[in-house]
């Protein structure tokens, strides 16, 4: 097969680029060693007499308060985090508890290594947006010290020329108020444990004097109550470990409401993510009675296992994270279709890593089953190809972009056409890629690559923001009339 890889001209790249920031920071909490190093830590501020902490404290509130809202909060929370350690022999006063939670407090910058790896979708107001124009909030994976990645969004407007207007990005970055999941649904709950292995008989006792939803609190009083069974206690810790494992992975997040978008950052909190949120495939879905969610997928990774997660809000203030079940719910990139299909949600998948997959549930949490959708095909994907995010609904089907991989580890964008009514049937796809990396585009933190989590339309366009070597992004636009021509000319029956 000859390998033309000559760019679609129907693709406008748009000349900002979205660069990683290091000046962007958070506060997190940092714990230096273990609970004697933190009791000796609190015990030399103690001693310290009042004029030097006060020209201590002082010295940190005039080089650290104006990087962060609220410093002094984090400070003050930071040392409720330690507060069990004092001494009852130590009475502090309320400088040397500050000074304490800057001891005990840390920046991160967020953006250190990398900004890339974008979504799109409309944004949930358009009020007093100009005709022809729409606002959109567009999601990264950002990429910080040690490479653990978060969440974070730019707002913005494109108007009726497919011009792209970023909203100015604010000097803060905030993590938001976090609780866990307030009920938890113990079907969802009993089929993720024993998927992760936790003994039937054990994980029974554990659950059976639950209700169908259960809070937290619940849960603790059924584990203490189970501590004290004749099981073995090697298979009653597995059990616990497990249900509180996974109970922590199911958590809200709550921004104020007056931090701008660029603001607010989702960071991970719990163990199965602590070492990064991966690739958030945003998508603003229908229900059949008209009501609009914003979901997510995306990979919830802890150093050593990767975990599918889904993620949900109405307002990009208040996030409620949970863990996606069933056999089909493996490995990355996972995209979700904007509404229902013959009564069934549906999902794009790559669960082998190499290939595309489908998959239909009756449930938005439980993926049972995948059927291919598509293996390499074109010589610049046989590594391995894989979804670009959730497909956009047109006249014509389901407009999808992919993502191949050929020699080299040469990333390219690809667009395909499936069955508006059966998305299993790829009706039709391009011979060649919209997007390969140009000459300004190759080099970065991971050289060669091309990579979008999800793109929306505006008008007669689609907008599509991509990650540039790992490292940085920027954003095409691509004519869908000339586009679903070019599809229909390589139309599959």
């Amino acid at each position: 097969m000859r390998v033309n890889e000559q760019r679609i001209q129907l693709v406008k790249r748009r000349s900002t680029l979205l660069n990683a920031a290091s000046s962007r920071v958070i506060t997190r909490p940092h714990i230096p060693g273990d609970r004697a190093r933190t009791k000796c830590l609190i015990e030399r501020v103690a001693r310290l007499g009042e004029d030097d902490v006060h020209h201590l404290l002082e010295n940190v509130f005039q080089e650290f308060s104006s990087r962060h809202r609220n410093f002094r909060k984090a400070l003050e929370t930071n040392f409720e985090r330690i507060s069990e350690n004092v001494p009852k022999r130590v009475t502090l006063t309320a400088e040397q508890r500050l000074l304490l939670g800057a001891y005990f407090t840390s920046e991160y910058s967020v953006e250190a290594a990398a900004l890339f790896n974008p979504s799109v979708v409309p944004h949930p107001d358009q009020k007093g947006v100009d005709k022809g124009s729409r606002r959109f909030v567009m999601s990264f994976r950002a990429t910080g010290e040690g490479h653990v990645s978060s969440i974070e969004f730019r707002g913005g407007i494109v108007d009726e020329n497919h011009d792209i207007y970023f909203d100015p990005v604010s000097q803060y970055v905030a993590t938001p108020e976090i609780h866990t999941d307030p009920v938890y649904q113990r079907h969802h709950f009993q089929r993720k444990l024993e998927e992760m292995g936790a003994g039937d008989r054990v994980m029974n006792h554990l659950l059976e004097g639950l209700g169908e939803t259960f809070t937290i609190d619940e849960l603790e009083i059924q584990i203490k109550n189970l501590r004290s069974t004749k099981f073995r206690l090697v298979d009653k810790q597995h059990t616990i470990d497990t249900a509180l494992w996974l109970a922590r992975s199911n958590y809200e997040v709550i921004f104020s409401p007056d931090q701008p978008i660029s603001e607010r950052v989702i960071f991970p909190v719990s163990e199965n993510e602590s070492a990064g949120i991966e690739d958030a495939r945003f998508v603003r879905f229908v229900d059949d009675d008209g009501s609009v969610t914003y979901y997510a997928t995306y990979t919830a990774y802890n150093g050593f296992e990767i975990l599918p997660q889904l993620l949900q809000t109405n307002d990009f203030l208040t996030f409620r994270m949970h863990t996606l079940s069933g056999n089909a719910a493996q490995n990355k990139g996972m995209a979700l279709f904007p509404r229902k299909i013959n009564g069934q949600f549906v999902m794009l998948s790559r669960h082998d890593g190499v290939n595309n997959y489908i998959m239909f549930s009756d449930s938005l949490r439980f993926w049972n089953d995948a059927d291919l959708l598509q293996e390499p095909f074109h010589p610049l994907e046989f590594v391995q190809v894989g979804n670009c995010g959730s497909p956009v609904e047109t006249s014509e089907g389901w407009l999808a972009l992919f993502h191949g991989v050929g020699p080299m580890r040469k990333y390219s964008i690809w667009a395909e056409l499936l069955d508006i009514d059966d998305p299993s049937k790829v009706i039709g796809r391009l011979n060649e890629p919209i997007l390969t990396p140009d000459e300004h585009e190759r080099d970065g933190y991971v050289p060669n690559v091309l990579y979008s989590c999800g793109c929306m339309i505006h008008e007669d366009a689609l907008i599509v923001p991509y990650g540039i070597a790992d490292q940085r992004c920027r954003v095409a636009t691509v004519a869908i009339p000339e586009l679903l021509s070019r599809l229909s000319e390589n139309r599959q029956l």
